[in-house]
């Protein structure tokens, strides 16, 4: 792992298999940590014939967080955004989608398949939107337009979301709250055992907790809106991946992604929710492994294992 200085930022980044194979840049969602790319895709991707990078966005795991002086409620934000007022954050989606392309300016990377889950699959919409050049694909996976019109998450699952516990929280009890969100917001049709759910989120927990990172980064979200409109500027060749049982974002957001953006094929994945479950690394390579193929044809490297 690398910390790379990209658009006035520091990022923690990693890469797998071989630089002069095509790209796959990874990004991942609200208040998660690179490493909930599971490693096996990773490596599954790079087998492939692909150089995937992975990296922790601004605010979280090991990456720059903010320093600024001003606070933020998310009371405040919460009620002007339901009251259909601007919502103030310290960023919005368009400067972590320049992060985004700073990390392949210091890879020395041109372009790259773009790919996000959530939060993720915001940013990969806005640089596939605002730097064109930098996208050779873009996959966005189980994420929104951001439209006011779609339905939104359940009561439960958005408490869950929101009661984190704070960063002094005893580290049982951080733990406790992810595994109640995570079983809550996972995929039924391809459950993790509770005692490998509990394992993969302690590593990340051990790695960095950082609920204010968390909190700006859904500012973020709220502050940027509805970006159906940029949206319909995307050229580049999309994949949309959604899931039928999808509690924090319903399947209608990406229904309306697939719809807005021009061309854009949409697959539903039956069973699977909010989560990237080992269960669906097969699933989601084959889907993508497709995808790209289609745009620039097969990589050297065949077909690689998950």
């Amino acid at each position: 792992m690398t910390l790379l200085a990209a658009n006035g930022v520091q990022l923690e980044v990693e890469c797998f298999g071989n630089p002069k194979h095509p790209a796959v840049l990874l990004i991942m969602g609200l208040g998660m940590q690179m490493i909930a790319w599971p490693d096996e895709f990773c490596r599954g991707l790079a087998s492939a014939g692909y150089h995937v990078v992975r990296f922790d966005n601004r605010d979280i795991g090991l990456s720059s967080k903010w320093q600024g002086a001003r606070r933020y409620s998310l009371a405040t934000a919460a009620l002007r955004y339901w009251l259909r007022l601007p919502v103030h954050a310290p960023y919005r989606l368009d400067a972590m989608a320049a992060d985004t392309a700073g990390v392949l300016d210091a890879l020395g990377i041109d372009a790259a398949h773009i790919v996000g889950a959530s939060m993720g699959g915001m940013i990969a919409q806005t640089v596939a939107a605002q730097y064109p050049q930098r996208a050779l694909s873009l996959s966005s996976i189980m994420s929104s337009t951001g439209s006011r019109s779609l339905p939104n998450p359940s009561i439960r699952v958005l408490r869950l979301l929101m009661a984190r516990p704070p960063a002094a929280a005893a580290f049982d009890q951080q733990l406790e709250h992810y595994v109640r969100l995570f079983q809550a917001i996972g995929s039924p049709g391809f459950p993790t055992p509770l005692k490998q759910l509990r394992e993969r989120l302690a590593v990340g927990l051990r790695r960095s907790y950082h609920p204010a990172g968390t909190a700006r980064q859904l500012l973020a979200i709220a502050a940027s809106g509805d970006r159906s409109a940029q949206l319909r500027r995307i050229s580049c060749p999309t994949l949309v991946i959604h899931g039928d049982a999808d509690c924090l974002v319903p399947l209608a957001h990406g229904i309306d992604s697939a719809r807005k953006i021009p061309n854009a094929q949409l697959r539903v994945v039956e069973g699977m929710g909010h989560d990237v479950a080992l269960g669906l690394l097969p699933i989601l390579t084959q889907h993508l492994l497709e995808h790209w193929q289609k745009v620039s044809g097969s990589p050297s490297g065949g077909v690689g294992n998950v």
